[in-house]
């Protein structure tokens, strides 16, 4: 099943910290969520212990993160980086404010990736829940029927099999969310 997922129906939720505000796109529960997070000035990461972050830098510039354990560089636009939600962090803005897209799960109930698709790349998926979501407008193809994405849209594709997803034109972001 695809669910056309719309900016009017997105969520705004204060971080756990209080530090700022993330937008969910979707979410199940406390289980898992997809969102849209700017970061306007330098500070703390909200502690999610027992859970999976992937994050990637979607505007701006210059985002680090630092660890006790050293940085986490998340300087270039459209890299992912993982990192465990219990790990303490403290943003550095090098170059001004930035804006994220984070993908946050539940370790012990799901497995969750992050990737990056340009056009022509496509993408096997296992079955599970997908989120294909685009920064700027993008096409796409889930197992070959077609589908456009205006600026600041996404699909959610609630896969029963494996599913093949190219994308066509543009860049997308595909967020997978598959229960252990």
């Amino acid at each position: 099943m695809i669910t056309k997922l719309d900016p009017a129906q997105y969520r705004r939720m204060p971080w756990k910290n209080g530090g700022g505000t993330t937008i969910d796109i979707a979410r199940q529960d406390d289980v898992w969520r997809f969102g849209r997070t700017p970061i306007t000035a330098p500070g703390p990461f909200s502690d999610y212990s027992g859970f999976d972050r992937l994050q990637v830098l979607v505007a701006g510039r210059g985002l680090v993160l630092e660890t006790p354990d050293g940085e986490i560089d998340v300087r270039q636009p459209f890299r992912p980086v993982r990192f465990r939600g219990e790990t303490p962090i403290k943003s550095r803005l090098e170059a001004g404010p930035v804006e994220v897209v984070n993908l946050i799960g539940a370790r012990a109930a799901v497995r969750i990736a992050l990737e990056v698709l340009r056009a022509g790349i496509r993408q096997a998926t296992d079955a599970g829940t997908h989120i294909a979501y685009a920064t700027t407008a993008a096409e796409l193809e889930i197992d070959g029927a077609r589908h456009h994405l205006a600026a600041d849209h996404a699909l959610r594709i609630e896969a029963q099999r494996p599913t093949m997803i190219a994308c066509t034109g543009g860049v997308l972001l595909l967020g997978s969310v598959i229960c252990v």
